[in-house]
């Protein structure tokens, strides 16, 4: 009950950092999918994250893409899922690496295709999309590695600390 309590705090804080003012695509949508597929349950690998996500998108307000967004949080949730069974810091910086990558392939493509896109709907179109998106890149890579860090870095301090949490269930895949 503990881990589940300790895990879930940290799922919620992640999403709530969302309603503070931060810099562009700084945001913990990776880390929150990644950290949901190594450390939660199979039942709750996907939902406790997404509806962390759906909260802190209730607060800000709906926006034009979103499906993209949640979309490309799903893949990277099954990342994460990988990553359970490959632990190890380089893998983590490496998931968290493709999930980056991933989201950006992703939203910006969604971006591309839809009616209120500013880039025609070409081959040539959708890369100047990607283009167009590359400074925000920057921004995702930091947000992604940073909150990754922190969120994967507090659990395993909170294991070291914590006696409840040192005794890891088996985690069904």
């Amino acid at each position: 009950m503990t881990r589940m309590l300790f895990t879930f705090t940290l799922i919620l804080a992640a999403a709530l950092s969302r309603l503070i003012p931060h810099p562009a695509n700084v945001a913990p949508i990776t880390a929150l999918a990644l950290f949901g597929g190594v450390y939660l349950d199979k039942k709750h690998t996907f939902i406790v994250p997404l509806a962390a996500l759906f909260l802190s998108d209730y607060v800000i307000g709906f926006y034009s893409g979103i499906a993209w967004v949640y979309g490309s949080f799903l893949a990277i949730g099954f990342i994460g899922l990988w990553l359970r069974k490959h632990p190890g810091v380089l893998t983590t910086v490496g998931a968290s690496l493709a999930g980056s990558v991933l989201f950006f392939l992703v939203t910006n493509c969604g971006w591309w295709l839809g009616a209120d896109s500013l880039y025609p709907h070409t081959f040539a179109g959708l890369m100047q999309g990607y283009a167009a998106g590359i400074p925000f890149f920057r921004n995702t890579l930091l947000g992604d590695l940073g909150y990754v860090g922190a969120m994967f870095g507090v659990y395993e301090l909170g294991r070291r600390l914590i006696p409840a949490l040192k005794v890891q269930p088996e985690l069904a895949s």
